[in-house]
């Protein structure tokens, strides 16, 4: 039997239906809300596997799509289906997929086109380094992942680069390598600056960003009062984010060295932030992070940076830093650092905030509990979560390295594990 006239009774089925949203309890907002992106997932599902056959029947001068006057496969696919060129591409591409778990997954439902996408590109190819069974065990493993696409993709570069560790310098090159930064004159008296980075040059140029805007998007409280003066004055400044970042970086290239960076940014230099494992740095071999990157980067990269920067060194023990004590209610820098690289940053679940952005909270309260300024009893909040935590009754509980985070009573919704965002051996 044709699957066609199913197909448009199950689309003639979803044209009648009525909603009034504003009508629905917020259980059954949410309910819908999830089988509407379940509909969606399989329409597109079924989308991409008849992309992918229209790509299959388009090879050669005298495939389908260049006797219909198209020049390839995925303008067919755009021109068919009213999609944009991006996910037409997309559909192409996942609906061609070669027999894999990714392709099992996408058939059964379980994952969406665009989380198949994601692993694949992701994973990237066999080379010599890493086989094609060893990507396709990855892959299985990828699937039974529940995250968005786009934490997805990010995951699956991470396996990609566990697997292939000695490839690391080269990774790191090629990404060097595609760096640019296009200034364009647009017909309107306007320009453009369109700056692609890789991740050293983002570490640096993130850390300007963030101390231009930070106080603006939610970032640290400050209590040295120059400092907290400085940010209160970025907060009342009547422009926009954009232009307050527009106008700082302006002026720290019309000025250069000159400039007194305590009068734009704060104290000091940018600074990068390179987490790396005692033995790797021992040994030269294994991989590091910048802090605020998800891409590693070689142990030659922290050997250059340690050179013109400093070295701290964190000692962890059942993967934890070690403590300092009562007798500091703030966290110290020493212990900021600790922090930072075992969380990751917000350690609140699905959150991507950096460090930067995080505030240092008391999981037990410093106050009410009688709690330790200790790291061990200290975790990282970006300062929407630190707010909902402290105004809404979630709370936060430790098991050695293991936190998990409880909702209040009356809100229908498991404990959850804080999973950490860094990727040093001790996390």
């Amino acid at each position: 039997m044709s699957p066609t006239p199913s197909l448009t009774s199950l689309l003639e089925a979803v044209r009648c239906v009525r909603i009034e949203p504003a009508t629905l309890t917020d259980a059954d907002l949410l309910n819908l809300a999830s089988t509407a992106a379940t509909l969606q997932h399989r329409a597109a599902t079924i989308s991409a596997l008849l992309a992918g056959e229209i790509a299959r029947r388009s090879v050669g001068s005298d495939g389908l799509a260049q006797r219909l006057g198209h020049r390839t496969a995925i303008e067919l696919v755009r021109v068919t289906t009213g999609s944009t060129g991006r996910d037409a591409a997309v559909a192409v591409r996942v609906g061609s997929l070669a027999e894999s778990p990714v392709l099992d997954a996408l058939v059964e439902g379980t994952i969406s086109p665009s989380a198949a996408d994601a692993i694949v590109t992701g994973l990237g190819t066999p080379t010599a380094a890493v086989s094609s069974d060893e990507l396709a065990a990855a892959s299985l493993e990828l699937c039974t992942l529940d995250l968005d696409p786009d934490r997805l993709q990010r995951r699956a570069r991470e396996v990609r680069a566990e697997l292939d560790i000695t490839s690391t310098a080269d990774r790191e090159e090629a990404l060097r390598d595609a760096r640019s930064l296009r200034f364009i004159r647009q017909t309107d008296g306007m320009s453009k600056l369109i700056w692609v980075m890789d991740p050293e040059t983002a570490a640096t140029v993130g850390d300007v960003f963030d101390r231009a805007t930070s106080p603006r998007l939610g970032g640290p409280r400050f209590v040295d009062p120059d400092t907290a003066a400085h940010a209160a004055a970025i907060e009342a400044d009547p422009r926009t984010n954009e232009q307050l970042a527009s106008d700082v970086f302006s002026e720290l290239l019309r000025h250069g060295v000159a400039t007194d960076s305590t009068q734009l940014l704060g104290t000091g230099a940018p600074q990068i932030r390179v987490l790396v494992s005692a033995t790797a740095l021992a040994t030269g071999i294994g991989a590091a992070t910048i802090e605020g990157q998800t891409e590693p980067v070689s142990i030659a990269t922290v050997e250059r940076l340690a050179c013109t920067g400093g070295v701290t060194e964190i000692t962890f023990a059942n993967g934890q830093p070690l403590d300092v004590g009562r007798e500091h209610r703030l966290y110290t820098p020493r212990q900021r650092i600790a922090l930072a690289a075992r969380d990751g940053g917000c350690r609140w679940p699905n959150c991507d905030r950096p460090p930067s952005w995080t505030e240092a909270h008391h999981i037990n309260h410093w106050a009410r509990d009688t709690g330790r300024t200790d790291v061990a009893d200290g975790i990282l909040l970006c300062r929407h979560h630190h707010l909902q935590l402290h105004n809404r009754g979630w709370t936060i509980t430790r098991n050695g390295a293991t936190y998990t985070l409880t909702p209040p009573p009356g809100v229908d919704r498991a404990p959850e594990f804080m999973p950490t965002k860094a990727r040093t051996h001790a996390a």
